[in-house]
C-alpha cells in the first residue's frame, strides 16, 4: 500500500496549526475545483485535497495519522501488519467514495470514528463542499439600522445569483455573516460548503465614514446659520431629533452626537450652508440689498 503524505499535498509543515491546514486547504480547493479548473488534473487533484483535508482538519483524525510515523514519504510502501492499524478496513467498503485505499485503511472507521461498527463496518464520512468568502457592498444606514437586503454574487458559471441577507443592527463595515449551505456543492454527495459575506460599505458612502465615526451633512440655510435655530434631522439609525445650530455657523462645521457611530463612535452632523437661487427680480433685489447694507468679504 502507497503512504499518503496529507502534508505534503496541503503544503503545510507537520507542525502547522488547524488554521493553516485550513487556509491551505481552501486555496488549493479553490485552485482546482473542477468548477473553475478543466484541466486534465484538476479532478483528481481536488480528491487528494480533499481526502487531506478530511484527516488533517480533523485533530483526532490527525493524531492517529500522525501516530503512523514522520518518516514515510509520499508513494513509499507502507503496512501496519496483520489486519491493519484499529480494524483494516479495505478499498471494497469505500467503492465510490472517492478516497484512496490508505485512507480506507486507516480512517474508514476503525477508530470509532462516525459511522463505525462495533466489528469495523463504517463508512467515510460524506466531504462537505468548499466555503466560499465574498464581499457584499450595503448601504451604510443599513449597516446601522439592521434588515433585510438582496445582493448579488456571481455564480462561479458566468452568471449571477440573487440573495437576501438579514444585516444584524449595529454591523461595522467588515463584519463577517456565515450563509449556511449557499457555499460550494460537495464534490461527495454531502452537504454543500457556507458562504461567508464581509459587509462593505458602498462606494457612495466611504467617505462617510472616519474610523468609527460617522459622518453625515446637514443642509441649512444662510439664515439659520446667521441666527442659530433647531432644524429636524434623521440619523443614520432611523431616530429623528431636533438639532440646535448655533447662531454664527459656517460650512463645514460639525456638530458632535456622541456614540451614534460605529462600535461606540461618534455621529458628526456636517453643516453645509445651501443658498436660494436668485430667480425673480425680488430675489436679486433683496441680494442686491445686502450686498449694500452688509459689506462681507470671506476671503
Amino acid at each position: 500500500m502507497k503512504y499518503h503524505d496529507y502534508y505534503a499535498t496541503l503544503g503545510v509543515a507537520r507542525n502547522a496549526s488547524q488554521d493553516e491546514i485550513k487556509r491551505a486547504y481552501r486555496k488549493l480547493a479553490q485552485k482546482y475545483h473542477p468548477d473553475r479548473n478543466q484541466s486534465d488534473e484538476a479532478e483528481d487533484k481536488f480528491k487528494e485535497i480533499n481526502e487531506a483535508y478530511e484527516v488533517l482538519g480533523d485533530e483526532q483524525k490527525r493524531a492517529r495519522y500522525d501516530a503512523l510515523g514522520a518518516g514515510y514519504r509520499e508513494g513509499d510502501e507502507f503496512g501496519a501488519g496483520p489486519g491493519g492499524f484499529g480494524g483494516g478496513f479495505g478499498a471494497e467498503d469505500f467503492a465510490g467514495s472517492g478516497f484512496s485505499d490508505f485512507f480506507a485503511q486507516f480512517f474508514g472507521g476503525g477508530f470509532g470514528g462516525a459511522g463505525a461498527g462495533p466489528a469495523g463496518g463504517g463508512r467515510a464520512r460524506s466531504v462537505k463542499g468548499q466555503d466560499v468568502e465574498a464581499e457584499a457592498p450595503v448601504p451604510l444606514d443599513l449597516l446601522v439600522q439592521g434588515g433585510s437586503h438582496t445582493i448579488r454574487l456571481a455564480d462561479g458559471r458566468g452568471g449571477t445569483r440573487s440573495l437576501k441577507v438579514n444585516v444584524p443592527a449595529g454591523s461595522t463595515p467588515g463584519r463577517r455573516i456565515r450563509l449556511s449551505g449557499q457555499g460550494q456543492p460537495s464534490p461527495m454527495g454531502g452537504p454543500a460548503g457556507d458562504l461567508y459575506l464581509k459587509l462593505m460599505l458602498r462606494d457612495e458612502d466611504r467617505d462617510r465614514v472616519d474610523g468609527n465615526n460617522i459622518l453625515q451633512e446637514l443642509p441649512i440655510t444662510p439664515w439659520e446659520a446667521a441666527l442659530g435655530t433647531k432644524v429636524p434631522v434623521t440619523l443614520p439609525d432611523g431616530k429623528r431629533i431636533n438639532m440646535s445650530i448655533p447662531a454664527g455657523s459656517q460650512s463645514g462645521r460639525k456638530l458632535r452626537i456622541p456614540k451614534r457611530g460605529f462600535a461606540g463612535g461618534d455621529l458628526f452632523l456636517v453643516l453645509m450652508i445651501h443658498t436660494p437661487p436668485a430667480k425673480t427680480d425680488e430675489a436679486r433685489e433683496f441680494y442686491e440689498e445686502m450686498r449694500t447694507s452688509m459689506p462681507f468679504d470671506p476671503r
